[in-house]
């Protein structure tokens, strides 16, 4: 076992510091106690002047907050200055002795930090310390609600005299910081902002614009995935995710989905998995595999997801931000990776489960995050990568006889505890622009539409549906009708004709039209 860090350093398990500095806290006991655990996104440390330079990577604070070298100092600077970080401190408390933590707690049993801490280790562990009752002391929350996203109203534990607003269960609890971002985020409130819009449309203009980014969510869900499914199986999907919200999520009911999402199952195992998995792909020569990520082991799939389920029902009834609950969920399911096929739609129907749950979204409206994320593709990947990247080192594995991974160690707190802030900063990111542009960008296009279509049939007498089409090829050539559109579809028009329809176009359109995906 190492000593405690004692010198500034540089470098911290290759992450640089922005100048020299201690580390403190999480990363003091990580490297005390040589933890196998993923490093927190933000970790803290004791810079040698008094006004350092802190970044996105490292907190550093002045010389006079620097902790005592004991187990104790560590863990109250930690809970103080960096909030609740579950994966480290369970993987703490797996190689501490019982009554190490113990005594943190009869030294100072009336002390706010010490009983979180013991609430924390029998949450985390199952079992009970004999530490003495602290008495008539106030009620303290574990979870400090101005560093991290947590219960506005949790439950009492009369043992620890604390109040557990944990958002989640021990099965499953990923935890957010309050970022500038994230809370600036938030204030925007963005459920709002939809609602006024709604507001100021008319009803028939609504039905028709929720249609199309169903639609248009539907096609982008398959289209990140790299597919292009046929219209019915799009239709299909699409109806999913417009019930999404109706019913509580079950495996069973995610089973469901999974086959209503593959369809064609020929060739897929359905179900829970019942084998290891991996996302990355297979060396060329040898077809052995070469993991961007891996998954749960099988035997601890079903608990996971039962967590994922109780996180579920108890962020939202206890009032966390519906966003981001919908992204610690979300991304802890596609971490998982609990199916063979259908993972990553699956992720994003998730999202709309939770924000329908929640209210956030006007009723009949569904945000097509899956076009927004589709749009910003490397994103989303960076932010999958960024805990997928961190967890990959931990896992031992070995090929298997059909190439596939055989997870060796004990990994299920990895997925269980994880900080999911960049992800649901992201995930906000994809709201705001679904909110702010594709909403009333449907909305004007629609208004647009209507216009056209009125003052075409004023020109010449044509169906809707030759209407719709000649809008069609008129967006694909910037307003200007293709030589193959006036020799066969659009021949009868006359010149006259067609000059008047392509200067109506660019009147209502102008740079103006739907994406296509």
């Amino acid at each position: 076992m190492k000593g405690w860090i004692s010198q500034p350093v540089k470098h911290f398990h290759g992450r640089p510091l922005p100048e020299p500095a201690i580390p403190a806290g999480y990363a003091a006991l990580i490297e005390r106690f040589e933890l196998s655990v993923p490093l927190p996104p933000r970790l803290a440390a004791i810079a040698e002047r008094h006004h350092p330079a802190s970044n996105l990577s490292w907190n550093l604070l002045t010389p006079r907050h620097r902790p005592t070298n004991t187990l104790e100092g560590q863990i109250v600077f930690a809970l103080k200055w960096e909030g609740v970080d579950l994966g480290v401190l369970v993987g703490l408390f797996k190689v501490l002795e019982a009554g190490e933590i113990a005594g943190i707690v009869r030294a100072t049993p009336t002390g706010s930090f010490a009983r979180r801490t013991w609430f924390l280790y029998e949450w985390l562990t199952g079992r009970e310390l004999d530490v003495p009752d602290p008495g008539k002391v106030r009620l303290v929350n574990v979870v400090d609600t101005e560093q991290q996203v947590a219960l506005q109203k949790g439950t009492t534990s009369p043992r620890h005299k604390v109040v557990n607003n944990l958002p989640g269960t021990p099965r499953f609890c990923p935890m957010m910081r309050w970022t500038p971002a994230l809370q600036a985020a938030v204030a925007k409130r963005l459920d709002m902002r939809a609602r006024e819009i709604i507001g100021r449309t008319r009803k028939d203009l609504i039905s028709r614009a929720a249609a199309f980014l169903l639609l248009s969510d539907s096609k982008s869900s398959f289209a990140i995935e790299g597919e292009r499914p046929s219209s019915v199986r799009a239709a299909r999907w699409a109806r999913a995710i417009g019930e999404a919200g109706v019913r509580s999520i079950t495996i069973n009911e995610l089973e469901r989905l999974q086959r209503v999402v593959i369809g064609d199952a020929r060739f897929v195992k359905l179900g829970v998995r019942d084998e290891d998995g991996f996302v990355g792909t297979h060396d060329r020569e040898t077809q052995e595999p070469v993991p961007d990520h891996i998954s749960a082991r099988p035997q601890d799939v079903r608990d996971l997801l039962d967590g994922i389920i109780e996180y579920d029902g108890r962020s939202l009834t206890g009032g966390v931000d519906p966003v981001s609950a919908a992204a610690a969920i979300a991304f802890g399911f596609v971490y998982v990776h609990p199916f063979v096929d259908g993972n990553g739609r699956l992720h994003r129907w998730l999202i709309h489960h939770v924000l329908a749950t929640a209210g956030y979204n006007p009723v009949g409206v569904v945000f097509p995050i899956s076009a927004a994320i589709l749009r910003r593709i490397e994103e989303y990947r960076t932010v999958l990568e960024s805990y997928s990247s961190a967890l990959l080192p931990l896992i031992e594995w070995r090929a298997t006889p059909d190439n596939n991974v055989e997870v060796l160690n004990e990994t299920a707190k990895y997925y269980r505890y994880f900080d999911a802030t960049s992800h649901a900063e992201f995930l906000y990111s994809c709201v705001e622009q679904t909110v702010e542009k594709d909403l009333p960008d449907e909305i004007n296009f629609l208004h647009a539409f209507d216009k056209f279509s009125s003052a075409v049939k004023e020109i010449v007498e044509m169906p809707d549906r030759e209407i719709e089409l000649l809008r069609g090829f008129l967006a694909q050539g910037r307003g200007r009708l293709s030589k193959r559109a006036r020799e066969n579809e659009f021949r009868a028009l006359t010149d006259e004709e067609a000059t008047q329809v392509e200067i109506l176009y660019k009147e209502l359109f102008g740079d103006f039209d739907r994406e296509v995906v």
